[in-house]
């Protein structure tokens, strides 16, 4: 242990330079934040994804609801909570849990009415917490208006609306009337991603479920028809859109077939590149007329947009490079689910945010480790024995990174993903159709635990649309609120100390030990604020930082705690060097 100590006091030495200049000077920046020359809330906002089937039942039919959200309203802005995006609400006949929607200016019946929907809004302005929907617009329900109409006939107005195709001359088992589909394009959820409709003679296409026809974008009359949509909720009063799928909104117009890259995925098909069918150019120019509709409306309006993209430079393009014209928030998939099976490494974890803060002009990023689409992150990056202290230096890394951080429900406690272990038993289609490789997405989307009671204290029924965790008797909002050491209580601290020290939000972000294999260092800093320094221990050892001492005057140079999770640490005022322990934060003012 002192052989492995003294290699990394020698490797923190360099880095000490650095700290030295920082305690007394300003500090050199990996990347400058863009200028805030509006009052963009958003840029030290704390998001929470609500999936509102799993948050709180108010009627007692097992299924989460608006009213049961409105409910819970005081704990969200108790905790710390700025802005709810709420996954879809819509109508909707539920193939995808909402995400195929049937009436884009209504409330499904199960979560409310819109009234609700109103009083929600209404209520949320008064506890300080603005709401975000989650806008779907790459494709419909088939049982949405449009789609009905356009598949009854050729010759309806609302035809081309979708994406159709005749198909090319075959036979075969997977022909109709003599025709194949145009293409090989598979559905993400398996399967061919073309339809045949009798009525019409033809294809449609779409990229998730047959049931989720796309839109075809390249017709003027999509884009004036969902924009209309949004502004109906704009003008109800919501802050902004979550933009679900949005790189998939335009497909090549040739249809030409995708390049085969070797291998099945989970639901037996062929393995396809996807830059035929997602990231084309066309959908940029959607979204700046859509931020310049944004921009019509006060109170600074907000987009962001789910973009799963294979590098981070390529996020760039999406806030509009240089010009900040398009979305004010890109998901950042890289950083909370960056490969390599999600190893805790620290170095990869730096490579990520790093990449963050230089190649985005300065864009502001949007970090999330968890949503309803992945296996929750105290389950990929947990290894079994520290997993409750994993979870907590995830969320210190989240809360206190340059960067709008996005959390979802049940993460502040550290909820588990329970997996369902009988295909059976499985709700989502994705895990039916892809069992056993690929079990679906109920395991993250279980009911939020509020209580050790029945139900979780989700609902007051028998039964929940989704069982209730059995770990809830002891991860739950009432027992960790008891508990000064809950999960729950580190991420109040965290959430408090970010609202209340300027440099967590305001600050630029500098890295230092960057060869440190095991320990993420940076520190937070401005021309006016206090600068603070993070340091996070990312191994199941403990580990020494070395800490040199400011050029500028007797005790100059040291660091002042202002939250850890070790308890030798508490209170204390560092010059020389630091022990942290197993998988721990601290968090100092540079003094």
């Amino acid at each position: 242990m002192q052989k492995n100590a003294k290699k990394l006091s020698d490797t923190a030495a360099a880095g000490a330079m650095w700290l030295a200049m920082l305690c007394c000077a300003a500090v050199p920046a990996t990347a400058e934040p863009a200028p805030d020359t509006d009052g963009e809330w958003w840029k030290s906002a704390v998001l929470y994804e609500i999936y509102p089937r799993s948050f709180q039942d108010s009627d007692g039919d097992g299924v989460g609801d608006l009213n049961g959200i409105n409910a819970r309203l005081g704990y969200l802005e108790d905790l710390g909570i700025d802005a709810i995006w709420i996954a879809p609400m819509f109508p909707s006949p539920g193939v995808d849990f909402g995400y195929d929607i049937s009436d884009y200016v209504g409330v499904d019946p199960r979560y409310g009415t819109l009234a609700d929907m109103d009083r929600l809004i209404g209520a949320a302005r008064q506890h300080h917490i603005r709401i975000l929907l989650d806008m779907v617009l790459n494709h419909t329900s088939d049982q949405h208006p449009w789609f009905t109409a356009a598949a009854a006939a050729r010759d309806s107005e609302k035809h081309d609306w979708y994406v159709w195709n005749d198909g090319i001359p075959g036979g075969g088992p997977q022909a109709h009337e003599g025709r194949l589909p145009p293409n090989n394009w598979v559905s993400l959820f398996g399967g061919s991603a073309w339809e045949w409709v009798p009525a019409v003679h033809q294809y449609y296409y779409h990229m998730f479920y047959r049931q989720q026809p796309d839109l075809n974008w390249r017709n003027p009359a999509v884009e004036k028809a969902m924009f209309a949509s949004m502004r109906f909720w704009l003008d109800r009063g919501i802050a902004g859109f979550r933009l679900d799928a949005i790189p998939n909104l335009f497909e090549d117009p040739k249809l030409r077939n995708a390049r085969e890259l070797g291998g099945v995925n989970a639901q037996g098909d062929p393995n396809l590149d996807g830059s035929l069918t997602s990231n084309l150019p066309e959908v940029h120019g959607v979204i700046r007329r859509l931020r310049r509709m944004l921009g019509s409306y006060p109170d600074s309006r907000l987009l962001i947009g789910e973009t799963y993209l294979p590098r981070t430079r390529d996020l760039d393009a999406w806030y509009g490079g240089a010009r900040h014209d398009e979305l004010q928030l890109a998901m950042d998939m890289l950083v909370g689910f960056h490969g390599d099976r999600d190893r805790l490494d620290a170095a990869s974890f730096r490579q990520h945010i790093e990449e963050a803060q230089s190649q985005l002009h300065g864009s502001q990023p949007l970090f999330v480790f968890d949503n309803h689409d992945n296996v929750r992150a105290i389950d990929r990056y947990g290894d079994g024995v520290h997993d409750a202290q994993i979870n907590r230096l995830l969320g210190s890394l989240l809360l206190t990174s340059r960067a709008t951080p996005l959390l979802y429900y049940g993460e502040e406690l550290g909820m588990r993903t329970i997996t369902p272990v009988r295909r059976e038993d499985v709700k989502d289609p994705i895990g039916i159709t892809g069992w056993p490789r690929q079990k679906g997405r109920d395991g993250e989307r279980t009911p939020m635990q509020w209580s050790p009671g029945a139900q979780a204290g989700f609902s007051t029924g028998s039964a929940a649309w989704l069982p209730v965790a059995q770990n809830h008797v002891t991860v739950n909002v009432a027992t960790e609120l008891e508990d000064p050491q809950s999960t729950l209580q580190w991420y109040r601290q965290l959430l408090r100390l970010r609202r209340d020290t300027p440099a967590l939000t305001q600050g630029r972000m500098t890295m230092l030990n960057r060869d440190n294999p095991h320990v993420l260092t940076y520190v937070r800093s401005g021309t006016r604020v206090q600068a603070v320094m993070v340091a996070l221990n990312f191994t199941a050892e403990p580990q020494i930082l070395s800490i040199a001492r400011g050029a500028a005057g007797p005790g100059r140079g040291s660091l002042r705690t202002l939250l850890t999770d070790a308890p030798a640490l508490r209170g204390s005022r560092i010059a020389h060097s630091v022990t942290l322990p197993p998988f721990a934060t601290w968090i100092a003012a540079i003094d």
